[in-house]
């Protein structure tokens, strides 16, 4: 699969799909700008999804070379709607993302990065059973499975590799 070690290199330019028209938007589609200038997606904040199965590993997205922190692994996962829950939001993105089939999931726990002024919300979730996910929009340059244990090996948004030493300590 593109991305993986020993696999194909991606394109340098890959051209951005057009944006939809201004108000067929979400309002919470927008980028949040910290004290020292980081921007951050989501204005209700963001979350996202990580699919455990004992097996399987865990389901990770290779993101788009023209996404924010392109080109690295992470969850599926975005912006949270106004009023939508974090568990909820995550759900909706990695079905929207990756054909998450959410029937299969228990949600184990969640843990949250807050900066005060924006909130990013890890949903951990495990898998009953394996499946195949299926890209479902145009962030995503593949999906794999990735055991536990290679899930270091690879090049990890950075927020996604802060987080993961605590995250993979918590999965049982």
């Amino acid at each position: 699969m593109s991305g993986l070690p020993g696999s194909a290199a991606v394109p340098p330019e890959i051209p951005r799909p057009p944006l939809p028209p201004y108000g067929v938007r979400d309002s919470g589609d927008a980028w949040v700008y910290g004290p020292d200038g980081a921007k951050f997606w989501g204005r209700f904040g963001a979350a996202g999804l990580l699919v455990w199965h004992p097996v399987a590993g865990v389901l990770l997205q290779h993101r788009i070379a023209w996404s924010h922190h392109g080109g690295t692994w992470g969850l599926p996962g975005g912006a949270l709607k106004e009023g939508e829950t974090p568990v909820d939001g995550a759900l909706r993105e990695a079905f929207e993302e990756a054909g998450v089939p959410a029937d299969l999931l228990t949600v184990l726990f969640t843990s949250v990065l807050d900066l005060g002024f924006w909130r990013y919300t890890t949903v951990v979730t495990e898998s009953s059973s394996e499946f195949e996910p299926v890209i479902g929009d145009a962030e995503s340059e593949a999906l794999a499975w990735v055991s536990v244990d290679e899930v270091k090996n690879l090049q990890l948004h950075p927020g996604f590799a802060a987080a993961w030493p605590e995250l993979r300590s918590r999965l049982r």
